[in-house]
């Protein structure tokens, strides 16, 4: 691994690097904070994925969540959203696909499928390289908004026993169903719907073996809430099922920064709670 950078926050040390990758074939790059905790003791883990066109960096420079995170004695990392330097056709055409757009699934339609393995990265490859390489335990917790949200949960839905709790932001909850997961999914994983179904978290509630409570928050006046987000699936799937279920609809909230900074201490209390049951 190289270091990147290394700043102080709110008693501990936010680190960047760059390591090489198995899972996607290249270099990938992560953030990790790691609270003053840390320096005398290992600490739980609060993995965040990120949404369309972000990097490890959104999310450190703008949700706010250090000072929580370091009264809690949390770790954070912020692993990218797709790989990087690939060039394939169509990769760098749109926001909503290729590059800044990984969705979290293993790609099986070619070219993709060479390196778009973001799911393998995020739930078994980076897990593997921190608990190694930093004071952490193997207590693990997700988190993320938009198309990091659909990511969190279906990491969390896919994985029973792995992580300790979920929580996401204006998640893309039903990508089988709308527009963004239509157009990854088609391009990732082919024309087949039905395989789809295994990286939606709607689908996968159903079938769930460990019914793990789930924390969402909606701003109302998010602009993508309607086509693109669809709660009311997410609402609909667990009531049918019995799956625990807290969606906080947040009137007046957008789909910024500005809305995950309001209420990312809730999320990191949510998560705190369950790393140190």
């Amino acid at each position: 691994m190289e270091l990147l950078s290394s700043t102080k926050v709110s008693g501990g040390w936010l680190k960047r690097y760059r390591h090489e990758s198995l899972s996607v074939k290249g270099d990938m790059v992560f953030a990790i904070f790691l609270p003053a905790q840390a320096e005398s003791a290992n600490v739980p883990v609060l993995y965040w994925l990120s949404g369309l066109t972000c990097t490890d960096e959104n999310f450190s420079q703008k949700a706010g969540a250090f000072k929580k995170a370091a009264e809690q004695g949390l770790a954070i990392v912020m692993p990218d959203t797709s790989p990087r330097g690939t060039d394939y056709p169509a990769e760098h055409e749109s926001y909503d696909f290729g590059s800044g757009a990984g969705f979290y699934v293993n790609a099986t339609v070619a070219p993709y499928s060479n390196t778009y393995h973001m799911y393998d990265y995020v739930v078994k490859e980076l897990p593997t390289l921190v608990e190694e390489h930093f004071p952490v335990t193997d207590k693990r917790s997700i988190s993320g908004h938009s198309m990091g949200g659909h990511g969190a949960l279906i990491c969390a839905l896919k994985n029973p026993g792995r992580y300790q709790s979920v929580s996401a932001f204006a998640p893309i909850t039903n990508p089988t169903q709308c527009p963004w997961g239509e157009k990854a999914f088609t391009g990732y994983l082919g024309d087949d719907r039905e395989a789809w179904k295994a990286w939606d978290a709607c689908e996968l509630i159903a079938t769930a073996s460990e019914r793990l409570p789930l924390l969402v928050d909606q701003g109302e006046a998010d602009g993508f809430l309607e086509e693109q987000l669809k709660p009311e699936a997410l609402e609909q799937a667990c009531e049918k099922v019995g799956h625990p279920l807290t969606l906080r609809r947040q009137s007046g909230y957008d789909h910024s920064y500005f809305f995950i900074s309001s209420f990312i201490d809730d999320h990191l209390e949510h998560h705190a709670q369950a790393l140190k049951a």
